[in-house]
Parts: C-alpha cells; structure tokens; sequence
C-alpha cells in the first residue's frame, strides 16, 4: 500500500506528459483544420510523396525563415518581405494574388502545407511563368525535380537539361543516319565502278 501511495503522490508531482512542442512541423505548423472543427495532424512526408525528405526539409527550412511571427504561418508582409529578398518583388495586388493561388481555407496567409503546394505546382508545371508563384519557387533554389535530372539547380534548369539532351540525342541520331547514308552511297558507287571496270577486263 505504501509503494502504491507513493507512485501516485510523484505521478501527482509531475507535469503533463511531452506532446508535439509548438516549434515542431507536427505542432506549431502541422495542425489542419478538420470539418469537424478539430485539428489533425499534417504529415508533409505523407502527403507530398513526390518529394524526397531532403527537399522538405528545404521547403520547411524556408518557411521557418520567413516565418517571421513564428506562428506557422507567412502573411501578407512576411510574403512581401520574401519576395524582396528572392529578388522578385511584387505589388499588393501580386501577393493577394500570390495566397490566393494555394489559399485552401481562405484565411488570407500561408501554412506550410499550402506553402508545400505551391512546389507541387511547380514540379508538375501548374504556375504560370509570369506568376508571382513561378518566381518564389524559380528563385528559392529548391530541387523540386522528380525526374531525377541531377546536376541543376531546380527543377526548372533540370527540365531545360533535360530537353536540351533529348535535342542533342536525336541529332546525335540524325548525324549517324546521314553517316551511314553516306556510306551506302560511297559503296553503291565503289560496286558501280568495279563493275564497269571488270566490263572492260572482259572485253
């Protein structure tokens, strides 16, 4: 009975058990609203399988950055301020804009997962190369490619890679086609000559 009493009176001493701090992806920046009005937890390594760990690790790392309020998410002037320092700044309107775009629960800023988005937009060619989107992925440097292209920076310079060898392949391709051309016609001549000089040697 002792022991038993003792058990309880230090459970009682103690705090809370530790859940997700509020610093955390799955706690200050990966709580989602649910439809039944509660929070679920946003898992970016299950939800955007098309990226590797490394890349989101990226992606939250950029948040985190701009995250200046620290509160899981990138308003209107925290937006304003990244795009000035990416090199891309842009109107009010532009930023409106901006959020509008990936903006799923209509609260006017970003959270990560809709941040997220706008690299998922990206690697499938979703942006406009006008859009104010279009820059903050161009410009972050992130290697948003799924095809695998290595040595670019960003998915953008692996797509132009990537075109840029499949041209060179199929004029690789186009060059031997003529070579070999060439060739049958050099030996088509060279057959053409021997017989007309054995034509000779027989009369």
């Amino acid at each position: 009975m002792a022991a038993a009493a003792e058990e309880l009176a230090g459970r009682r001493g103690r705090g809370p058990e530790p859940g997700p701090g509020p610093g955390s992806p799955a706690g200050r920046m990966g709580g989602e609203s649910s439809p039944g009005g509660g929070r679920r937890v946003f898992s970016p390594a299950g939800e955007f399988r098309e990226f590797s760990r490394r890349q989101l690790r990226d992606m939250e790392r950029l948040f985190r950055q701009y995250d200046a309020g620290k509160d899981g998410f990138i308003d209107l002037m925290e937006l304003k301020l990244m795009m000035e320092k990416l090199g891309a700044p842009q109107t009010h309107l532009g930023l409106k804009n901006m959020i509008k775009e990936v903006d799923e629960d209509l609260d006017s800023k970003l959270s990560f997962r809709e941040f997220l988005l706008i690299f998922r937009k990206a690697a499938a060619g979703e942006l406009q190369e006008d859009s104010g989107l279009h820059a903050l992925a161009r410009l972050s440097e992130i290697d948003v490619s799924t095809e695998g292209v290595k040595g670019a920076k960003s998915f953008f310079e692996a797509k132009a890679q990537a075109i840029n060898e499949a041209s060179r392949f199929e004029e690789e391709i186009k060059a031997e086609q003529e070579e070999k051309k060439k060739q049958a016609e050099e030996l088509k001549q060279r057959k053409a000559a021997f017989k007309e000089l054995q034509s000779t040697f027989k009369q």
